[in-house]
C-alpha cells in the first residue's frame, strides 16, 4: 500500500479523497493555485504545493508542475478526482515514466474512452447499443451542419472531448446550427483544449442512467448498480439518485450487465462509470452515450446505498490488490439522493455568482461533501460547484423529503446559491413519483418568488438596530419618542419595497403597503429572533455588500436596506426600453468571450452585441431593439464585474 498519495485536484472532490487517505492512514498531498491558498482542502492535507497562478492553465491543468510537486514530496501515488486532468492520458503516461501509480485505469483503456467519437466504436464491437449519430473525427463546420441535417432534427452537439454537459446544444431549428457550431467550439476549447464536435439524434424525454463500475487487475470486473442522473439544466446534472425509479429487475440486469460488458472490453482497472440515455416509455431500448474514465461527482449516492468506499477501492485497485468482494456481496439498501449545491442564480437563467462566503453553516447529521468554510472567496475561474448534499432513507420518498429538510438547513450567507431552487424541484409532484426526464427542469415556468413579508421586516429591523447603534437617528421622530424609520428594502435586481417601522427593534409596528404586523424581537450575534403576529423566525444574517438572510421557511434572501429612496432605472436590465441610450451590462461576474459589433454598427432586436464567459458558461446580451452602437467599453478577454457597463447601443424608434 502506498504511504504518500498527492491529489491533483482542488475544492470539495479533493477534500473527500483527503478523508478517506486519512482514514487509510496515508500521507495526503494537496496541490493548489494562488487562488487556493487559503482554501480548506489545502489546511486539511498533510503537505500543501503550490503549483502555479489562479488560471488552471497555468496551475491545475500543469502536468509537468503536479509530477514535479510529486516527486518532491516522495508521492507513490496520484489520484486525479474528476474534471482538470481526471481523463488526460498524457498525464497517466507522465506518471507512468516519473515511477508514479496513477490511480485510474491503464492508459489503453482511457484512450478506447477517450473521446466520444472512439467511445461509441469502441461500444459498438462490444454489441453495446449506441445513439445513432455521425461520430467522424475533426468535422469541419460544413460538415457538422451536414450532419445536423442527415440525422434531422431535434440534433445533439457535444464536444468530442470532456463531459460535464458543457459545449452541448440542442438544435430544435436548422437557423441554430451555424451559431450552435460557433459556440460549442468556443466552449469545447475553453473547458478540454478540444473544440472537436460530433452530432447525434436528441432523444426526446430521455432518462439519463448511469453504472458504476469497479474493476481490478486480476481479471474481476464487477458493477454497484445503477444511478438515476435525469434531473438537469443545460445538461449538468443538479439532483441525482440511486436507484433509479425507472428501471425493473429486468432491464437493470441488462443495462447493468452491458456495462460490466463494455469494461471487459476495454481492459478496464478502477472505478468507472458507463452512461446511457434511456427513452422514458421503453427503458429496455437504453443507449450507450459514454464511458467516463474516473470517480463521479454523484458518486456518494452509490456509497450510502451499497456501503463501498469508492475511492478506498480506487487505491486499493491502483495498489494492485484484488477487490476484496463478489458480485454476489454487492447489496443495495434504501435509496440515497444528492443535491448540488451551485454559486448561481436559479432565478436568472443559472447565470454564475461569485463573491465572498460570509457564513458556511451545512446541516448536522446529513453527508455533505463541501470545499468551503466561512471566508472563502468564490471566483469565477473554477467550476461553481460548491457542495453536495446527501441524504440516505429507507425508502425513495423518504430520502427526498430528508434532503429537502437538509438543504432548508443548509445556510451560505454572502452569495447566491441554487439552494432554494434544489428545495422547489424536490417539491415537485413529478420528482416525488419519479416521471422525470433530462429536459424536465428546462420546461419548469415557475416565476421567481418574492420576498416574504417576514423578512422584509426582519431586514428593517437589523437597519433600525444599525440606526440605533450607530449614534444619532438619521430616520424621523414623532411625539412620544419612537422613531419612525422609512426603509427601502430591495432584493438583487428587484425594485426597492417601502417598509416603515414605528418602535423598536425589541417591540415595533411595521408596515408594508397595506400589511400591518405587529414585531418582537432580539438580536443575538448573527440572529434575529423575529416574533411577527405571534409566529417566531430565527432569522440568520450577515452583513457584506448586501444584506443575507437565512430562514429554514423562506430560505435564504439578499437585499440592501436603505434610508434613503434610491430608485434610479439601471438601464438594460430588461424589456420596456423605447428610444436613447440602451447599455448592455455584464449579468455575471467574469470575463468577456465575444463583441460581435463595431462601434457605429446598425443592430436589430435580438442581436447579439456581447457574450460573458464565467465557469465555462456563456451568456450573450442582445439589443432589445433596433439601433446604433455608440459606445463599446469592454475588449475580448477583459475581466468584468456583475452589471458593469459593457456596450452601449443608442435605440431608434422603429417606424410604423
Amino acid at each position: 500500500m502506498f504511504d504518500t498519495v498527492l491529489i491533483a485536484n482542488r475544492g470539495e472532490i479533493a477534500s473527500r479523497v483527503i478523508r478517506t487517505l486519512r482514514a487509510m492512514g496515508i500521507t495526503s498531498v494537496a496541490v493548489y493555485s494562488d487562488a487556493d491558498a487559503d482554501a480548506p482542502f489545502v489546511r486539511e492535507a498533510d503537505v500543501a504545493v503550490r503549483i502555479g497562478p489562479a488560471a488552471a492553465a497555468e496551475s491545475y491543468l500543469r502536468i509537468d508542475r503536479i509530477i514535479e510537486a510529486a516527486l518532491q514530496t516522495g508521492a507513490q501515488a496520484l489520484h486525479p478526482g474528476y474534471g482538470f486532468l481526471a481523463e488526460n492520458v498524457d498525464l497517466a503516461e507522465a506518471c507512468a515514466a516519473a515511477g508514479i501509480t496513477f490511480i485510474g485505469p491503464p492508459v489503453g483503456a482511457m484512450l478506447a474512452m477517450a473521446d466520444k467519437i472512439r467511445a461509441k466504436v469502441t461500444a459498438v464491437e462490444a454489441n453495446v447499443p449506441v445513439v445513432p449519430g455521425r461520430h467522424d473525427s475533426q468535422m469541419s463546420d460544413e460538415q457538422v451542419a451536414a450532419a445536423v441535417k442527415e440525422i434531422g432534427l431535434p440534433a445533439l452537439l457535444k464536444p468530442s472531448a470532456g463531459g460535464g454537459g458543457k459545449g452541448m446544444h440542442i438544435i430544435t431549428d436548422f437557423a441554430q446550427v451555424d451559431g450552435a457550431i460557433a459556440s460549442a467550439r468556443r466552449e469545447a476549447r475553453a473547458s478540454f483544449g478540444d473544440d472537436t464536435l460530433l452530432v447525434e439524434r436528441y432523444v426526446n424525454t430521455p432518462r439519463h442512467i448511469e453504472v458504476q463500475i469497479i474493476a481490478d487487475s486480476h481479471g474481476n470486473v464487477l458493477h454497484l448498480g445503477e444511478r438515476e442522473c435525469s434531473l438537469q439544466r443545460r445538461h449538468q446534472k443538479v439532483i441525482e439518485e440511486a436507484p433509479s425509479p425507472l428501471l425493473d429487475a429486468h432491464t437493470r440486469a441488462l443495462i447493468c450487465d452491458s456495462a460490466v460488458r463494455l469494461a471487459r472490453a476495454v481492459g478496464y482497472v478502477g472505478a468507472g462509470t458507463v452512461e446511457y440515455v434511456v427513452p422514458s416509455d421503453a427503458p429496455q431500448d437504453f443507449a450507450f452515450l459514454e464511458m467516463n474514465t474516473r470517480l463521479q461527482v454523484e458518486h456518494p449516492v452509490t456509497e450510502l446505498v451499497t456501503g463501498v468506499d469508492l475511492v478506498e477501492c480506487q487505491i486499493r485497485v491502483a495498489a494492485g490488490e484484488a477487490l476484496s468482494f463478489t458480485q454476489a456481496d454487492v447489496t443495495t439498501t434504501g435509496h440515497a439522493v444528492e443535491a448540488r449545491v451551485y454559486a448561481e442564480d436559479a432565478d436568472r437563467g443559472f447565470l454564475p455568482t461569485g463573491g465572498e462566503i460570509l457564513t458556511w453553516a451545512p446541516p448536522t447529521g446529513t453527508r455533505v461533501d463541501s470545499g468551503i468554510v466561512s471566508g472563502s472567496v468564490v471566483g469565477s475561474t473554477y467550476d461553481p460547484i460548491l457542495a453536495k448534499v446527501i441524504s440516505w432513507a429507507p425508502d425513495r420518498v423518504a430520502a427526498i423529503e430528508s434532503l429537502s429538510d437538509a438543504l432548508s438547513r443548509t445556510v451560505c450567507l454572502g452569495i447566491t446559491t441554487n439552494i432554494g431552487f434544489l428545495r422547489r424541484v424536490l417539491a415537485l409532484e413529478s420528482v416525488r413519483t419519479g416521471v422525470i426526464d433530462t429536459g424536465l427542469l428546462g420546461r419548469l415556468d415557475s416565476p421567481a418568488p418574492t420576498v416574504p413579508s417576514e423578512l422584509l421586516a426582519a431586514a428593517a429591523l437589523i437597519r433600525l438596530a444599525a440606526v440605533r447603534d450607530s449614534g444619532p437617528w438619521d430616520g424621523a421622530w414623532r411625539l412620544g419618542g419612537y422613531p419612525v424609520l422609512h426603509v427601502d428594502v430591495q432584493a438583487l435586481l428587484e425594485e426597492p419595497v417601502s417598509v416603515q417601522v414605528t418602535g423598536t427593534v425589541a417591540h415595533a409596528h411595521v408596515r408594508i403597503g397595506e400589511l400591518e404586523i405587529e414585531t418582537r424581537a432580539s438580536i443575538t450575534d448573527d440572529v434575529l429572533t423575529l416574533n411577527a403576529n405571534g409566529i417566531t423566525y430565527p432569522v440568520r444574517f450577515a452583513q457584506g455588500d448586501a444584506l443575507w438572510l437565512h430562514n429554514i421557511r423562506f430560505g435564504m434572501w439578499a437585499v440592501k436596506t436603505s434610508l434613503l429612496r434610491d430608485r434610479a432605472l439601471r438601464s438594460g436590465a430588461g424589456a420596456g426600453h423605447g428610444v436613447g441610450p440602451w447599455i448592455a451590462r455584464s449579468p455575471m461576474p467574469g470575463a468577456v468571450a465575444n463583441v460581435p459589433v463595431a462601434v457605429g454598427q446598425e443592430v436589430a432586436a435580438g442581436d447579439a452585441v456581447v457574450a460573458v464567459e464565467a465557469m465555462k458558461m456563456e451568456h450573450t446580451l442582445r439589443s432589445p431593439g433596433r439601433g446604433i452602437v455608440t459606445e463599446i467599453r469592454v475588449a475580448v478577454g477583459q475581466q468584468v464585474k456583475l452589471e458593469e457597463d459593457l456596450v452601449i447601443v443608442d435605440l431608434i424608434k422603429e417606424e410604423g
